[in-house]
């Protein structure tokens, strides 16, 4: 074979050679290009997922989170390691029972707290003693008390981390307020939703805050009646009153998360058990507490009765682990017991949990709308 030919041809197979690996190289680099962009892009999509946050909608999250606390658990053990130096605190009816108790724990993990109180004589004294505590003038019946209230906190400029609802009334006679609202209602319900309307600005000045709802486990006792929620044309019944009231919350506190995701401000609803040393019953009848069961003939308290009760640190405890528990950082929305994520109660149960209606989307979505017209305002977290 003629040499200058043989040359021609290993030449043309060389060229063809180096064509197809350029070939290969590009192809291969279009792949691994859009191998890399199924990456980001699978990157990006579940880490905004991630950032999206769930919500307690049907009681999606009714789920115990394993906390490690339980009933007995008090206030110094879920408080434990927590330090809230730097932070600011606002808890309603912080001088009392539960609301003291609460106080005292944050202050002493470093918190300033702030105490609204109807009484200031009586805060005073329920709180010497305590440090880094101030105390203002609030009355929760009266709309225009609960605006100068946070107008004055606002006036200051300073951030708030922790809005504690905490205040609250119990086995009361047919009251109204002002408006004509009925005053468990109105005490209840509405007031914590004034005030943690009123307080947005602060809450999202914190950059991260949590809002805790004191409920209770009588929310069982009534779904929220949005036909006639002020007794105006069915008989008063003190308790029924009381849980709607509490029914309101739990509904409220799930949607108002479900409505701030942007602002990184996080709310729970509580129930603190049943509590031994309180006032929450002061009003209240012996006759009242005969009928449930509570006290013999003689008002005295069945020793059974006795020993269900929670202490008064132990009825806080769940308030605290809410506000203070690095556990509930991606979750809120959510009904919380015995310092843990609550189950969902079944329609016929009366035992622990909490009732499908008080967590019901279009339940929640009426209820704010309702709220806001029965308020004469407009909230938009």
């Amino acid at each position: 074979m003629d040499p200058a030919f043989l040359l021609l041809i290993v030449s043309d197979l060389i060229r063809q050679l180096d064509e197809n690996m350029r070939l290969f190289k590009q192809n291969k680099l279009g792949l691994l290009n859009k191998m890399a962009g199924c990456r980001a892009f699978y990157f990006c999509f579940n880490k905004n997922k991630l950032k999206m946050k769930q919500n307690n909608y049907q009681g999606a999250m009714q789920h115990p989170i394993g906390s490690g606390f339980n009933a007995r658990s008090t206030t110094n053990d879920v408080i434990k390691d927590i330090d809230l130096t730097g932070k600011i605190a606002i808890v309603t009816g912080g001088n009392t029972g539960i609301g003291l108790e609460t106080t005292r724990t944050l202050a002493s993990a470093g918190a300033t707290v702030i105490v609204p109180a109807r009484d200031i004589d009586k805060a005073r004294k329920n709180l010497q003693g305590i440090a880094n505590v101030e105390i203002a003038a609030m009355d929760l019946m009266q709309p225009a008390s609960i605006n100068a209230f946070a107008d004055s906190f606002l006036s200051s400029k300073r951030p708030l981390h922790l809005l504690i609802n905490n205040a609250g009334i119990m086995w009361v006679p047919l009251r109204r307020d002002e408006r004509g609202i009925e005053s468990q209602l109105a005490t209840n319900y509405l007031a914590p939703v004034q005030l943690t309307a009123k307080l947005w600005p602060a809450l999202e000045k914190a950059k991260s805050a949590r809002v805790v709802n004191v409920s209770s486990h009588g929310h069982q006792f009534a779904p929220f009646d949005f036909d006639d929620p002020n007794f105006l044309h069915r008989d008063y019944e003190t308790l029924l009153g009381y849980g709607q009231s509490k029914t309101a919350v739990n509904l409220f506190s799930m949607e108002l998360d479900n409505r701030s995701h942007s602002s990184n401000i996080r709310v729970y609803a509580v129930h603190p058990g049943s509590i031994g040393g309180t006032e929450l019953g002061r009003e209240a009848s012996l006759e009242l507490f005969q009928k449930m069961g509570f006290v013999d003939s003689e008002g005295n308290m069945l020793p059974e009765v006795a020993a269900s009760l929670k202490t008064v640190p132990q009825g806080a405890a769940t308030t605290v682990w809410c506000a203070t528990s690095p556990l509930l950082n991606n979750i809120g929305g959510v009904y919380c017991e015995d310092a843990d994520i609550a189950e969902l109660a079944t329609e016929t149960s009366s035992t622990g949990g909490v009732k499908p209606y008080s967590v019901d989307k279009n339940n929640a979505k009426k209820l704010w709308a309702l709220t806001e017209e029965m308020m004469g305002l407009t909230f938009e977290p």
